[in-house]
């Protein structure tokens, strides 16, 4: 079988998945790599990626590239997103990235972004629905795409986009502006009315308004935050994508979720399983980027994705390549 792989190196995170393609429109995992290296640590305040942040994102690389190396990859697509986007020096660090591990990584620009999140969550959008926001909080940038289907469905997801933002803020940049080891009611207020205002920007906001708020319309997570809020939800001892990826929350639940976060001190956050140390500081931002959103699109439902801009790329990579007409069809990745 062809094998095609996916990278995303964000704010936050390091990922990559490496897949071959089974029956229609699907793909099975065959290798997997996740660390967060907060490469964004400080950019909202210097404007550049320092030092050791870049240290770490070159040795999750190097990672990657070792898995890569390792397989005859037929297609691959390497992104960076909005920490190499917005850096000063962000293109200096990807030809660092280049010479010290092998990889050549490609900055997408935010409507690129907001696409592929919608590719890769296209299988968790029920036939019945008439419409969706999906949104994907990120480390330093948060995309919201509406997307219309009431009228009718193509296979591509992505085609039905009828508006879509990026916010200039995500769960690190948000953390660092207000703190996120200590957060009061009150400064987890002022962190949604902060996102709310950048939404007030958003002139498309309003394109899914026929739909009203019934149960054919719904909101899409795609982002830590939410598996987050999923993981606590449902008591696991130990995060379980398999529990997690297609969740249906209701409003109380998240209503309860962070309530109880907020409820927690730092030491609780770090405590819980699903949080651990590495979001303990950034959760609550999250959340708040996320009440925001519930705000502007009231429904009733929130679905949960643990999946995103990887299976993007590669559901559009094995598409465009044709892997699904001829799945016997064998090659290595020529760059």
């Amino acid at each position: 079988m062809p094998v095609y792989a996916a990278l995303d190196l964000g704010t936050n995170n390091c990922r990559l998945l490496v897949a071959v393609p089974t029956g229609p429109g699907q793909f099975r995992v065959i290798d997997a790599f996740s660390r967060i290296v907060r490469l964004g640590e400080g950019l909202s305040t210097s404007g550049r990626l320092n030092d050791n942040a870049m240290d770490r994102a070159v040795e999750a690389l190097k990672v990657c590239g070792d898995k890569l190396r390792a397989r005859q990859v037929r297609k691959a697509r390497l992104i960076a997103t909005e920490a190499c986007r917005t850096a000063a020096n962000g293109s200096d660090f990807l030809r660092r990235v280049e010479i010290e591990a092998g990889l050549k990584l490609e900055i997408i620009d935010r409507k690129t972004e907001a696409r592929l999140a919608v590719s890769g969550c296209g299988s968790l959008v029920e036939r019945n629905t008439d419409g969706v926001v999906l949104f994907d909080i990120g480390g330093g940038s948060s995309e919201i795409a509406l997307i219309d289907i009431s009228r009718h469905r193509t296979p591509r997801l992505a085609n039905h986009i009828v508006s879509w933002t990026s916010l200039p803020v995500g769960v690190v940049s948000l953390a660092e502006r207000f703190g996120g080891r200590e957060v009061t009611p009150e400064i987890f207020e002022a962190m949604v009315l902060a996102v709310m205002q950048m939404l007030d920007g958003f002139e498309g906001r309003t394109k899914l308004a026929h739909l009203g708020a019934d149960a054919r319309f719904y909101l899409l997570g795609t982002s830590g935050t939410v598996t987050t809020l999923a993981g606590v939800h449902l008591g696991l001892e130990r995060y379980d994508r398999r529990q997690v990826d297609g969740l249906w929350m209701d409003n109380a639940n998240v209503d309860a979720m962070i309530s109880k976060l907020l409820g927690w001190n730092f030491e609780a956050r770090m405590a819980n399983p699903c949080i651990g140390a590495d979001r303990a500081d950034l959760v609550l931002a999250g959340c708040a980027i996320l009440e925001a959103i519930r705000r502007y699109w009231p429904s009733e439902r929130i679905r949960v994705a643990d999946r995103g801009l990887r299976e993007g790329i590669l559901s559009e990579l094995m598409a465009d390549d044709g892997a699904w007409r001829n799945p016997r069809r064998r090659g290595a990745l020529g760059r």
